[in-house]
């Protein structure tokens, strides 16, 4: 499959047409996702148009933009306009948002092609995209996995090559851990960085937008098009990020890497191996590499899965069966909500629910969520001492590649250790990638994670780049 700066510059050079690309991406879904399932939401005739429109613009001169004619995968928490948005839940069933989010809308002005909404765990809660009320996705490297979650869908979309790029969202590693299982880039922003307007929220402090991507380039091109502000949204950041694009090929000689143990141990000895081994063609291309520890990583996970679920029990309180979507009818307001909300909503879902709710409730608050709070200071203090002698951080996404479905379904807690190492920079509010980098012991991807200081997204990506050289060619990616 063509890259998306490949396509980009075939269609704005004439070479393709936008319709052209977007009827063959469009076969492809129609070929492969019966087995994987990416897709909740195919948008064959709206894509088509907006392909048209694409096509007249580059006929009367004018430039679509730099993502011209490219298909793009969105997942299902993104508002489009008059497009049903499930969050992979029944409780928004038939609800179809009057407006889209920032970044739909930045998307179109940049000449891309939303190609269709992508499954996910419901309301963004898991690490496998099993949670979804639709289905599980499945890994396209193996139909027996996980594509990871809670973005699984537009990873695995990219992965199979039905799309050059995707959309999802991270709020302990939703983006990065189905990237690294799925082998294909995947980033989250500094927060505020992109504009959450649109975003159904999960944790608003922590939830960030993101690119998915089969290389390192265009994740770049596609943060650099979504990296705006927005008045919409009252946490956007009003200092603009500086193009990463332009330097992305710059290398790392003199960059600091600090080889972090704390985002390795517990893993699998495959996946440890391949960080090590990134370490080493980081080395050799220029950086200089040191182990540093950050010990206060370890209370991260502690801390997230009681701030999130916090952040979840208020915000998920609008889905009452008044407003929009699932209503389930009763002898009084009170039964109905309760009905409503016992059929709309998952386990997973009614498990964080009640997890929020308890530790926000009077005589607990203080003990646990404050408390979180106070872990959550203390994970930030601890990376800016890291961060004061060495520019970027390096360690494992996911502690194991692609599980076998229905593997931790039962256990919540094995499912919850696959975000261990992607939850401090989630904390934190900083950037961080995942890259792929060769396989384990079972052939499956492995991804390697880069984290960055706040803002520093160009240096981010320059290091990603520097990793991707390196990185050993695995089977899956030939």
């Amino acid at each position: 499959m063509s890259s998306a700066r490949e396509v980009a510059a075939a269609v704005r050079s004439g070479d393709r047409s936008a319709r052209q690309v977007t009827e063959e991406a469009l076969a492809a879904v129609a070929a492969g996702d019966g087995e994987v399932h990416a897709f909740v939401e195919v948008l064959g005739d709206e894509a088509l148009a907006r392909a048209d429109a694409v096509d007249a613009a580059i006929a009367a001169g004018q430039d679509p933009g730099p993502l011209a004619g490219v298909p793009v995968a969105l997942k299902d928490n993104l508002c489009t306009r008059g497009i049903p948005t499930t969050c992979g839940s029944r409780i928004l069933e038939g609800w179809r948002p009057p407006y889209d989010a920032t970044v739909v809308e930045l998307l179109r002005g940049a000449g891309a092609i939303a190609l269709g909404k992508t499954n996910m765990d419901e309301f963004a809660m898991g690490s496998s995209t099993e949670n979804s009320a639709f289905g599980p996705t499945r890994n396209p490297h193996c139909l027996e996995r996980v594509p990871g979650g809670s973005s699984g869908g537009s990873a695995a979309a990219v992965a199979a090559g039905f799309v050059p790029l995707g959309l999802g969202s991270d709020t302990g590693g939703s983006i990065r851990q189905p990237a690294a299982l799925c082998g294909v880039v995947g980033m989250k922003p500094t927060y505020g960085r992109v504009s959450r307007y649109g975003l159904v929220a999960f944790a608003s402090s922590l939830d960030q937008i993101g690119p998915f991507a089969r290389n390192v380039e265009d994740a770049a091109l596609l943060f650099d098009v979504l990296a705006r502000h927005d008045p919409r949204d009252t946490t956007s950041l009003r200092h603009r990020a500086p193009p990463t694009l332009d330097t992305v090929e710059a290398g790392v000689d003199g960059v600091r890497v600090g080889v972090c143990p704390d985002l390795i141990e517990g893993c699998a000895p495959d996946v440890a191996a391949r960080v090590y081994e990134a370490a080493e063609a980081l080395h050799a291309a220029g950086a200089q590499v040191e182990e540093i520890k950050v010990p206060e990583f370890a209370y991260g996970l502690s801390a997230y899965y009681l701030i999130a679920p916090a952040e979840a029990s208020s915000n998920l309180a609008r889905y009452d069966g008044v407003r929009y979507g699932l209503r389930v009818d009763a002898d009084d307001a009170a039964a109905m909500n309760t009905a409503t909300r016992t059929a709309g909503f998952g386990a997973e879902v009614k498990r964080r629910i009640m997890l929020g709710t308890y530790a926000l409730s009077a005589g607990y608050y203080d003990a646990y969520y404050a408390q979180a709070q106070r872990v959550r200071t203390m994970v930030v203090e601890a990376f800016g001492r890291a961060y004061a002698s060495v520019d970027v951080l390096l360690g494992a996404t996911a502690p194991t590649t692609a599980f076998a479905l229905g593997d931790k379904v039962d256990d919540p807690m094995a499912m919850y250790m696959n975000d261990i190492c992607t939850i401090p920079s989630n904390l934190a509010g900083h950037p961080a990638v995942s890259v792929p980098f060769g396989a384990g012991a079972d052939g499956l991807p492995v991804g390697v994670q880069v984290l960055a200081p706040p803002l520093e997204e160009a240096l981010l990506f320059r290091v990603a780049r520097a990793v991707e050289a390196g990185a050993p060619q695995a089977a899956w990616s030939a």
